[in-house]
């Protein structure tokens, strides 16, 4: 799904990414992790090319999303983003920042298509199914508040589920709980597990070591800028090969 093949990022004199390659299939759950500062958090933006990258391609279901000449937001609709912070809509409510981003994409598929379906009927059709995205989550009756009077597990709960509703094929999460309150932290993991089982493809940069050995499927370790290691997370926990890797898993286990 994701190839990733010498991917370089600077900024300005510094090097941050200094030739990454990488690839991820359909089903994959992989875990980033590694110090602050060793480049996961460009690496995930480069992916979706929030980041533009200096150097390198990002092959995304077959097209080159690197190369300034493709239209970068009609392949961003397919790949989800939970941000640290949330990033929610404060003056939405917490049902149209769901709706927002569906409902844009469709009323411009369906003018440009010609579906017949008027913009009731798509408005209709997104809200019924943003009110099931918050009853998954256990918040319908949050649906007219403002994200200002939520907590940060609630926030990250809306956020995730704000991903799905534009059913991507893969959700890049950017340290999804490093923002949370530690009584916070469980309730969205257990979402972000649920939405794993299901077979979502999920890239996550985490320091949540616990999820990154029992959920993904891969782990990835990064440092100045390089991956060091990637493997299976049982492997690399129990028997990591470099001393850098060593290292900062005697420090955060």
């Amino acid at each position: 799904m994701i190839d990733v093949i010498d991917l370089k990022k600077n900024f300005h004199d510094l090097e941050v990414l200094k030739g990454i390659n990488f690839k991820v299939e359909k089903g994959d759950i992989v875990a980033v992790i590694g110090p602050s500062g060793s480049g996961k958090s460009t690496f995930l933006r480069c992916l979706n090319c929030m980041e533009d990258p200096t150097s390198g391609k990002i092959i995304f279901n077959g097209v080159d999303i690197a190369d300034m000449k493709v239209d970068i937001n009609v392949h961003r609709r397919h790949m989800g983003m939970v941000f640290q912070h949330f990033n929610l809509f404060n003056n939405k409510t917490v049902l149209e920042n769901i709706m927002l981003a569906p409902e844009y994409v469709r009323c411009k598929e369906a003018k440009k298509l010609k579906t017949g379906k008027s913009k009731k009927q798509i408005h209709e059709e997104v809200k019924n199914e943003a009110m099931e995205l918050l009853k998954r989550i256990g918040l319908e009756s949050k649906a007219d508040v403002y994200p200002s009077t939520l907590s940060g597990g609630q926030k990250q709960r809306v956020a995730i589920v704000r991903a799905l509703a534009m059913n991507p094929d893969v959700i890049l999460f950017d340290e999804p709980t490093s923002a949370l309150d530690p009584e916070m932290v469980g309730e969205v993991l257990d979402l972000m597990k649920s939405v794993a089982a299901e077979g979502m493809t999920m890239i996550v940069v985490t320091h949540e070591m616990g999820f990154a050995r029992e959920v993904a499927n891969r782990v990835i370790f990064m440092d100045d800028g390089r991956i060091l290691e990637s493997g299976d997370p049982k492997e690399f926990f129990a028997n990591p090969k470099t001393q850098r890797a060593r290292e900062f898993l005697s420090k955060v286990l």
